[in-house]
């Protein structure tokens, strides 16, 4: 952030600024000469204003009691009239007085009314006039409105002033358009009147001259605007360009820039804004500690802004209840319970109230910290005063079921008179963690009982809870009844029971529900689809597993990895190369690509054909890729074995030795048979050796290949057989 120009701003004089929103007739408006001065026109106002005061205090002191309903209004709208029949006639500015009380109780039928009158009677609207319109339309959410008074501004040939450009600013802003904003104050700075639609204005009133300076209130609202907008770098360049102008920074520029400098991670550049601070002698206010104490927090730095909060009060400032809650909630999601007990404690001390979600979260740690009964007194001690939601009875509750407190959260729910679904819902799952399945099911149907109705949460919590307990029988009544209720909007219900039922080997009712799932037309996805395939495939059934592959394909769906690699598993142990191979070539077109079990299961149906370069291929693949173990070693020693090239085979032998990849059985047999069928009677001797002194007990195929070579040698085979008989 470029800071050279301080200096200027240190030394000039720079004339108070007033600072106003629209339709505050305590507010001087300023109007910019091309030299960029402010000139005040205060003299004038200020005699408007004491010639209007007496006149208008009826007006003005109904204006500022505020509207309660309907029948206040029409007693205002009554005294205005009787007014203006009186001995005086009502001016502009009371009728900005009365617009904006209107607009802010959002009763635009009388805004309107007051519009036409003011129309009929000849008084010109004023850019305060339109200020405030777009000001209360936009607060009070119609920002179309509020844009149409721009329009009508700029049809009238009146040019916004500062105050009414912030407006509208503002009211693109609060919509999320800040390209609009920007564009908006760009185009009316240069000089060409922008409408509501956010093109340049047809009318003649546009400057010769572009402005070039600008109040701080303009200055603070376009900083605000780039921060929301996440153009730091812009909001940076708008406040150097404000002190190279000489305009002081107020604290509300401070807090702009410290907030948005802190909300980006800049945390240097905020160190160097209160620098700056203490340079113009801008004492912060309680408003700049809680930003630099919710930044901080917010960034994990809980010390600092605990250290902020101490400053504020060592610097005279008094906190208010944001600065506690700020912190306190901090302090409650990160456990800190002794420094959570010390802020309540102030906050009695100051009569301070305690939000509900500070409320929850501090009931939480206390949970989480072991300490129930306090947890529980924290509960009885907010609950009582009515305030509390059902959103957080609900975390109240949520917080008792999930570490296992039952009993607590069946009081906390009997506390609330009027329980609702979310209630319920919350109940069920504290009874799932629980494992208290039966009292999920009869809080679910008490809720029917109490005409309450279950919604989509009710039904899925209470299907995955069951599903999860292995009780598909008592999960599928409530699948059917969800999905009369018509709230079945996926298969992900059904899903949950039929894993149920596969995990529990119950293929039979797996393949029921599914038929059931599709009668209501419910699309299957491929995680249902995986299930049932695995299923079949673990059981070695090729024709039902394939079955499924097809109907997957027919609902244009692909398969996916885990399906792909089961395929191949149950390929591999029928002994189905081609089906196997077709598999494995979607595998390796798969993001994912083959794990290594799907390519030792390849190059184990490759070594049983003797098919020498295929296995090759993938064996290199898997080592190129780090992922080439024991098994797949084996499997091409074994192969090479089996085609006759024993040297080759020794050589895997040699590597497996070096790689330490000798752990079972499978690996010392493998060479143990591949030394036996080649006579080399010394080294199967060693290897078995190798094989007792790494505790792994020799097994029928051990004995079977040291047999094959000690008859090689001239061992009868009576003998052999007696052997391998015995030691088998």
């Amino acid at each position: 952030m470029d800071v050279s120009c301080l200096h200027v701003v240190v030394s000039t004089k720079a004339p108070p600024l007033v600072l106003g929103g629209v339709g505050h007739v305590n507010k001087v408006r300023r109007e910019e000469n091309p030299n960029g001065a402010n000139k005040r026109i205060s003299k004038v106002y200020r005699k408007i204003r004491t010639r209007t005061r007496r006149r208008s205090d009826d007006v003005v002191r109904l204006g500022l009691n505020g509207l309660t309903s309907i029948q206040d209004q029409d007693k205002k709208v009554g005294k205005r009239k009787r007014a203006r029949k009186g001995c005086y006639e009502l001016n502009v500015i009371h009728y900005n007085i009365i617009i904006r009380i209107l607009g802010k109780a959002r009763k635009w039928v009388h805004v309107e009314n007051l519009w036409n009158e003011l129309q009929a009677n000849g008084t010109a609207p004023t850019n305060s006039t339109y200020g405030t319109l777009i000001d209360v339309y936009s607060k009070g959410g119609l920002r179309e409105e509020a844009l149409l008074w721009l329009q009508r501004m700029n049809k009238q040939g009146m040019e916004p002033d500062e105050v009414t450009m912030g407006i509208v600013v503002q009211t693109y802003k609060k919509s999320g358009d800040f390209e609009k904003a920007e564009n908006f104050f760009n185009n009316w700075s240069s000089g060409k009147p922008i409408n509501g639609r956010g093109k340049i204005a047809d009318t003649n009133n546009t400057r010769s001259q572009p402005l070039l300076t600008f109040s701080s209130y303009t200055y603070n609202t376009l900083m605000d605007m780039y921060g929301k907008a996440g153009q730091l770098q812009d909001a940076s360049d708008t406040f150097s360009r404000m002190l190279r102008e000489g305009i002081v920074p107020t604290i509300v520029t401070f807090n702009t820039m410290i907030h948005i400098c802190g909300n980006n991670g800049k945390f240097e550049e905020v160190d160097s804004l209160i620098k700056q601070m203490e340079e113009l002698q801008c004492l912060p206010d309680t408003r700049t500690y809680n930003i630099l104490i919710s930044l901080h927090a917010k960034h994990h730095n809980i010390t600092a802004a605990g250290i902020y909060f101490s400053k504020m009060k060592e610097n005279g400032l008094k906190p208010d209840y944001v600065s506690y809650r700020t912190l306190l909630y901090a302090f409650s999601i990160r456990h800190m319970v002794g420094e959570a007990e010390d802020l309540i404690s102030e906050m009695d001390e100051f009569d301070f109230e305690f939000d509900e979600y500070t409320h929850s979260a501090l009931t939480r740690i206390y949970i989480e910290a072991g300490m129930l009964q306090k947890s529980w007194s924290w509960f009885e001690r907010y609950h009582p005063k009515g305030k509390m939601s059902s959103e957080c009875y609900s975390a109240s509750i949520d917080a008792f079921g999930e570490h296992g407190h039952i009993l607590e959260a069946e009081k906390a729910g009997q506390e609330r008179k009027n329980l609702t679904v979310r209630e319920f819902n919350i109940m069920i799952k504290a009874y799932g963690i629980g494992r208290e399945y039966n009292k999920a099911c009869e809080t679910f149907d008490c809720m029917e009982k109490l005409g309450l109705l279950p919604d989509k949460c009710s039904y899925s919590s209470l299907i995955q809870i069951l599903s999860g307990a292995d009780l598909p029988h008592v999960a599928v009544p409530y699948v059917r009844k969800m999905q009369e209720r018509g709230l079945v909007v996926d298969c992900i219900p059904y899903c949950a029971v039929i894993l149920s039922f596969v995990k529990l080997g119950q293929l039979d009712m797996a393949e029921e529900l599914f038929t059931e799932m599709i009668g209501f037309t419910v699309q299957p996805d491929k995680f249902v689809f995986g299930i049932l395939i695995n299923a079949f495939a673990g059981v070695g059934s090729v024709e039902k597993a394939a079955n499924y592959v097809n109907k997957m394909g027919n609902s244009g769906l692909r398969g996916n990895p885990v399906i792909y690699n089961s395929l191949i598993k149950l390929y591999t142990k029928v002994g189905f190369l081609q089906e196997a191979e077709e598999t494995y070539k979607l595998l390796r077109s798969s993001e994912a690509g083959p794990d290594v079990y799907s390519s030792n299961c390849m190059i184990d149906l490759y070594s049983e054909r003797g098919m020498v370069p295929q296995a090759e291929e993938i064996f290199g693949d898997l080592k190129q890729k780090g992922g080439a173990n024991e098994f797949s070693y084996a499997m091409m020693l074994c192969m090479y074995r089996r085609v006759g090239r024993i040297e080759k085979g020794i050589a895997f032998a040699n590597s497996m030795f070096e790689l330490g990849l000798l752990t079972g059985n499978l690996s010392y047999n493998s060479i143990i048979g591949l030394y036996a069928s080649d006579g080399r009677l010394n080294e199967a001797v060693e290897t078995f050796w190798e094989m007792i002194k790494s505790s792994i007990q020799p097994d029928d195929s051990t004995f079977r290949s040291l047999g094959v070579v000690l008859v090689r040698f001239g061992a009868s085979k009576d003998t052999v057989s007696k052997l391998v008989y015995k030691h088998g």
